[in-house]
């Protein structure tokens, strides 16, 4: 689901993207267990496609393990010349992503 300019994930149900471009951050955000300020690594992609409609938007992973699963497709952009099926499985600390590779045609 698009809302505004960012990819929001809805539990179990699978999303296919395409990315143009990524880049990295580092972002101060709440802890929401302490209320405390914790800085983060942030990998973002620019969407130009979700599902069947073209997009301008970005998908942001504050998840490590989420972000290690495109870490093989960031050297050269590799992932210009994929679609990425992505299902968002769980709530907060509990969430998991399960993701599906698809070769452009």
């Amino acid at each position: 689901m698009v809302l505004e300019n960012y990819v929001i994930l809805k539990p179990e149900v699978p999303a296919r993207l395409h990315f143009t471009d990524h880049t990295k951050e580092r972002r101060t955000t709440t802890d929401p267990k302490t209320g405390r300020p914790t800085s983060r690594n942030v990998l973002i992609f620019e969407v130009d496609r979700l599902d069947s409609r073209e997009v301008a938007a970005k998908y942001s992973i504050m998840s490590e393990k989420h972000a290690g699963q495109f870490e093989p497709y960031l050297k050269d952009k590799l992932y210009r010349g994929y679609d990425f099926i992505i299902t968002k499985h769980g709530e907060s600390y509990l969430t998991s992503w399960s993701v599906a590779v698809i070769p452009k045609t």
